[in-house]
């Protein structure tokens, strides 16, 4: 069986985190099912790591297993199809044939998090639930200070 990397983006706002959860949306169960109307198989995903409820990602990697050796943009350009249709705000950028040993989660050399703020007295028209608003003044020195402690 062939195994995709599968580089992911997504809106995590309509998402209760990405693995699946019994009664509530994952974007795990979305990419399945859409995988699996695609090819006619079920399948399970494995992702370099997971996300909670209404967390954003610019590059997930997952894996996953297919019985057919398809085009890597034939498998991104069908399964974005069937989450687009479902109205899931995620996308494969890129599907890849890798090497059998490749793992999503233990081949994964690391991992990055990005957290906005928004420091300003009006609230933002496009950025809602993408950026931590704070309207009231930031101490910048404070908060340099305080980092010391984390790095």
């Amino acid at each position: 069986m062939p195994r995709f990397r599968l580089d992911i983006e997504y809106d995590g706002s309509q998402f209760a985190g990405w693995q699946h959860q019994a009664d509530q949306p994952s974007v795990q169960q979305a990419i399945e099912q859409a995988v699996a109307k695609f090819c006619g198989e079920e399948v399970r995903l494995r992702a370099a790591g997971r996300t909670d409820a209404g967390v954003h990602a610019t590059a997930q990697v997952a894996h996953v297993d297919l019985a057919k050796s398809w085009a890597g943009d034939k498998v991104r350009d069908a399964v974005n199809a069937h989450l687009q249709a479902a109205g899931a705000r995620v996308a494969i950028l890129k599907a890849a044939i890798v090497a059998d040993g490749f793992d999503a989660r233990f081949s994964a050399t690391g991992r990055h998090y990005l957290y906005r703020i928004l420091n300003r007295r009006a609230p933002s028209a496009l950025e809602k639930g993408k950026v931590w608003w704070v309207p009231k003044r930031l101490d910048a020195e404070a908060m340099h200070e305080a980092a010391k402690v984390l790095l």
